[in-house]
């Protein structure tokens, strides 16, 4: 036990996979798949508390279901990782797909992670993977540079990897450094669901701002913007996309992205600094200020989206600017909701292939 924490996590997990060889994968007994089932399988699942992750796992289930009806999907949640790998193991045949999930996770930011989708990669040399559309968040620090080279490293090996990032950054990035990997560029998966019908009645506003650290608005900022919703709305609501709730099922998770985009359904108005907060306006068409964290995540999705209203991005915060955002937004003639399935062809054609 004294050794464990001096044990490096990449090699922590290999170790745990070797053990799990010689165990059985409980947990998966009930799903009843069998070898020659046609399978896609979505490793790294989100079933945390965090409803962007949450919704990038359904997003990405409800896709591939509808790109191939015939196939079984099948859920590997990320704190079982080393559990499925041996499980899917024991009934994969050669046309199997193996694809992970997407985000903000393909970086040195969220390391074990990163570890955890490359010990995947490396388990499945001779199957089709699909990495969902990601964001390259590798640093320039000594710890990112030692990253990227190992996810090189591993990415590089495999014959059959393609690779979706969310912006036009990241594809760059990746073009660059990763030339042996077959490389595409769509929007985050979440934007290709629409949860904009059935309408409900709206009535006031809702914020979800951050309180970690992709916070770049100042505490000053953000009191400023909860006096401004104060001011302008007699309803005022707070409901962050990230919960304080674990162990949630499948059924549950559901729910709690049910709750949340009612939630936004129901507002006149959402104010976020949350990449999901923004996006979950839009699959719900409703109006939102948008404003800018940390990284590119925010203004490099925007991009795909900005033509539509009614999702507007604040770069500079001053009160005149958000009050010129929400009468541009109240005297927008745009209200039916974009569908932008086309810009994800190139991930059909990849499942399809």
């Amino acid at each position: 036990m004294f050794l464990k924490k001096y044990i490096p996590y990449y090699l922590k997990i290999r170790i745990l996979l070797f053990l799990q060889k010689f165990k059985s994968a409980t947990i998966f007994s009930t799903q009843n798949l069998k070898k020659e089932d046609s399978k896609v399988f979505i490793f790294l699942a989100a079933n945390y508390s965090n409803l962007g992750d949450v919704a990038i796992t359904y997003a990405q289930e409800k896709f591939i279901q509808n790109t191939l009806p015939n196939h079984k999907v099948v859920l590997i949640s990320i704190n079982k990782t080393i559990e499925g790998i041996v499980f899917a193991k024991s009934i994969l045949n050669p046309s199997d797909c193996i694809t992970t999930v997407g985000g903000g996770n393909f970086g040195d930011l969220y390391d074990q992670i990163e570890t955890l989708r490359q010990l995947v990669i490396a388990s499945f040399p001779n199957n089709k993977i699909i990495s969902f559309p990601q964001t390259f968040d590798f640093s320039n620090s000594p710890k990112g540079k030692k990253s990227l080279a190992k996810a090189i490293s591993v990415y590089s090996k495999h014959s059959n990897l393609s690779f979706f990032v969310r912006e036009q950054q990241s594809f760059e990035l990746m073009q660059r450094h990763f030339p042996k990997v077959k490389v595409f560029l769509t929007p985050d998966i979440v934007l290709s669901l629409d949860k904009s019908q059935p309408q409900i009645t709206r009535n006031g506003v809702t914020l979800s701002l951050r309180a970690d650290d992709e916070k770049l608005l100042t505490s000053e900022q953000n009191e400023s913007l909860i006096n401004w919703a104060k001011e302008t709305f007699s309803n005022v609501s707070f409901y962050d996309t990230h919960i304080n709730k674990g162990n949630l099922s499948e059924q549950q998770l559901d729910e709690e992205l049910n709750k949340i985009w009612n939630q936004y359904k129901s507002s006149e108005l959402v104010i976020t600094d949350r990449l999901h907060g923004m996006i979950f306006s839009y699959i719900t068409n409703t109006p939102c200020l948008v404003f800018l964290n940390n990284n590119h995540k925010i203004s490099a999705s925007y991009e795909w989206i900005k033509e539509q209203a009614p999702v507007i991005l604040i770069k500079n915060f001053d009160l005149e600017s958000i009050n010129e955002a929400f009468e541009s937004l109240n005297s927008s003639n745009t209200t039916a909701y974009k569908n932008l399935m086309e810009k994800y062809l190139p991930l059909k054609q990849q499942l399809l292939s």
